[in-house]
């Protein structure tokens, strides 16, 4: 072999095992459901559930989670869910309900369909001191034992405040510092940078424990047009997060699905 067709035939060679490591690397990445917090759309919801379920299927939305069911009962609900072909991404639920109605609070989860029971706050005064967190973070673990003996998942949602520094840490990566993998870890990106944290670093960190993550971009901006690496935080997710459902929560008018519905195109057109 000459010189000229060693090196065709090398650089063949070299482009050929290019592209299968970036195959390989393609497929560790994984479609991530969309779904959004019905508190987005909170008073169309409580006015009309079904009809709100039904534009959201719509629009091209996988699922939705709740944070309250609207007066109605979860089985009406999953028929709602069931009709217009969509399924739960999970629940904010309040603390207190796993601690004084663990079981009745499960059963409303299997029967919505979804393994994700997550608290969305309320907890701030415990978690921002030293023996508080930890506390917090022992009864979580307790919570997730539970959970894990039924098939089902606790977790804590990312609010501003729990980038709050406690004794030179933030209470939210020492919560989950002090928690078992299996407690689901939240990040609300637009949230816990408003709080000064950087949801970059703590998704980074706790590998594997991103399931279920809230996309909302800052300043109250449609996604995309804000200030959130959203290339970042989809590699993350996609890669070492496990996520499984990206979740859209909006702050503006509680009334109006058209913002919603410009947060999915924004994901779509980001190739979500």
């Amino acid at each position: 072999m000459d010189r000229r067709s060693f090196l065709k035939t090398t650089f063949l060679t070299g482009l050929g095992m290019t592209s299968l490591k970036t195959l390989a690397w393609a497929e560790t990445r994984k479609r991530v459901s969309l779904g959004v917090q019905l508190y987005s759309v909170r008073e169309a919801a409580r006015k009309d559930l079904p009809g709100t379920l039904r534009a959201i299927a719509k629009m091209g939305y996988d699922g939705v989670e709740f944070a309250g069911y609207y007066g109605n009962d979860p089985k009406e609900i999953r028929k709602m869910l069931d009709d217009c072909g969509l399924r739960c991404a999970g629940t904010h639920t309040s603390i207190g309900a796993f601690r004084n109605e663990f079981e009745k609070t499960v059963e409303i989860h299997k029967t919505l369909g979804t393994r994700f029971m997550i608290v969305p706050g309320g907890i701030d005064k415990e978690l921002h001191t030293v023996d508080g967190n930890k506390a917090m973070a022992e009864e979580f673990n307790r919570l997730s034992e539970k959970a894990q003996a039924v098939d089902m998942v606790i977790g804590y949602h990312a609010h501003g405040g729990d980038a709050k520094l406690v004794d030179g840490i933030p209470a939210w990566e020492r919560l989950f510092d002090a928690t078992v993998p299996e407690v689901l870890m939240q990040m609300d990106i637009g949230n816990y940078q408003a709080g000064g944290g950087d949801p970059y670093k703590m998704m980074e960190k706790f590998v594997g424990r991103s399931k279920s993550v809230h996309v909302k971009d800052s300043g109250g901006e449609i996604i995309g047009n804000g200030n959130i690496d959203w290339p970042r935080i989809f590699n993350i997710c996609e890669t070492i997060g496990g996520t499984d459902w990206y979740v859209v929560e909006d702050g503006g008018d509680p009334n109006d699905l058209g913002r919603i519905e410009l947060c999915l195109k924004a994901l779509k057109k980001m190739g979500k």
